[in-house]
């Protein structure tokens, strides 16, 4: 189930996705490369780890709709 949340993240990855892609052609060295690589890592972790946090909200408030 796709919910405005999920929207919302697949919106930011991509958005994210697009930035690197472009940073990374205009690299100039294989270390501004591996610079790259890892600020985006972190983002999209970043990005994951906040998109599970808010499902896990969701989930919470609809089990307890079954109590």
């Amino acid at each position: 189930m796709v919910t405005t949340n999920s929207k919302s993240y697949f919106r930011e990855v991509e958005k994210s996705h697009r930035n690197y892609t472009s940073a990374l052609r205009k690299a100039r060295s294989r270390q501004s490369v591996m610079n790259l690589y890892w600020r985006h890592k972190r983002q999209h972790e970043a990005l994951l780890k906040k998109h599970l946090r808010d499902e896990m909200t969701e989930i919470v408030q609809i089990k307890k709709k079954f109590k």
